[in-house]
């Protein structure tokens, strides 16, 4: 029996999806994790029983194992330190199979190439005016009118972002990214049911294809870049400026949570960069929401998070069905269940 084509990168996305270690694979395949790093290395190849074997144990259909590898980094995750390794690499092989889904939806017309702009920051320590035209340099770019952003997830994926959402069941996993060129990839959780929050996430994560792409990643001063982004994306200061509070009255503030759809949070920070409130200020209105509960769960609620459409449109046409004989069925369900909550 000849050996099947084998895509080496697949074996470790597929362990990394059942959270398996190389020694935990071995043992169950009944191999030693030496010959487990060679299949992953490609110093050598799994013969076709053992090809069997292993897409058996880790739950893949064994066309998975045949289809072309896009690679990327390790991914962008706001909390490094404290997601752990097993969590990071499971979310970065979910991304991998939503990638899949997107050039498949891609090749049956479901889905368009990515337009997101690359705007690279110029360093660590890039000023924050120049994240602030970088935001408003893609709001021009996808002709978003002035005043608060539409639908986040809606304009990802109508620039060919591929969104997902997923139970992360981690509580320091709640949004991350992949950059791939053609179809870069957004994964928001479903773990925290808070719109202004998700639409942040999103935004946070735009930040991180548009500044920061292939070309760095896992430091903290990229998440704090990604921060200042997403709120100039959201909030820009030449909008919001002058409706925003000089003392922090928090009606105004609800009213603009309403408006601007982002959180209370979000809305104090802004206030404080754009220099409408002073230090003082904001750190006693941090104070007083932390007394009041409102750090946890925030009052004015925003309704539902915004939904990805696109790749659950695709799942849901006959031309998915190519698709699903050689993806993770328990990822690609996952992926239909979450969307359509």
């Amino acid at each position: 029996m000849s050996t099947p084509a084998f895509e080496r990168a697949r074996l470790r996305t597929a362990r990394e999806l059942a959270g398996m270690s190389q020694a935990q694979l071995a043992r169950e395949a009944g191999l030693t994790p030496a010959a487990i790093s060679q299949f992953e290395g490609g110093a050598a190849r799994p013969s076709p029983e053992t090809f069997a074997a292993l897409a058996e144990i880790l739950a893949v259909p064994s066309g998975f194992f045949r289809e072309p590898m896009a690679e990327s980094h390790d991914g962008f995750f706001r909390s490094l330190r404290r997601t752990s390794v097993v969590d990071r690499r499971r979310a970065r092989a979910i991304a991998h199979v939503a990638h899949d889904l997107a050039v498949r939806a891609s090749g049956a017309q479901w889905f368009s190439l990515s337009d997101v702009p690359v705007l690279p920051v110029s360093g660590l320590e890039t000023p924050i005016a120049e994240i602030e035209q970088a935001a408003a340099r893609v709001r021009s770019l996808w002709r978003i009118p002035s005043g608060p952003a539409p639908n986040v997830v809606e304009l990802l994926e109508t620039h060919g972002v591929a969104v997902i959402r997923l139970p992360l069941d981690s509580a320091d996993v709640d949004a991350f990214s992949l950059p791939f060129p053609d179809h870069p990839v957004v994964v928001l959780g479903t773990d925290k049911n808070d719109r202004a929050r998700s639409r942040f996430d999103a935004a946070h994560e735009l930040a991180h294809l548009v500044l920061h792409g292939e070309q760095i990643w896992g430091v903290k001063e990229v998440e704090t870049q990604a921060h200042q982004f997403a709120a100039a994306f959201l909030m820009p200061a030449s909008d919001i400026y002058s409706h925003l509070p000089t003392t922090v009255d928090w009606s105004t503030l609800f009213d603009l949570k309403r408006h601007w759809q982002v959180s209370l949070a979000a809305l104090l920070m802004r206030a404080r960069t754009l220099g409408r409130i002073s230090e003082s200020a904001y750190l006693t209105a941090i104070k007083t929401a932390s007394a009041r509960g409102w750090r946890r769960v925030e009052p004015v609620p925003l309704g539902r998070p915004e939904q990805p459409t696109k790749l659950l449109d695709y799942l849901a046409s006959p031309d998915s069905g190519p698709a699903r004989t050689v993806l993770p069925s328990q990822i690609v369900d996952s992926i239909e269940t979450a969307s359509a909550a």
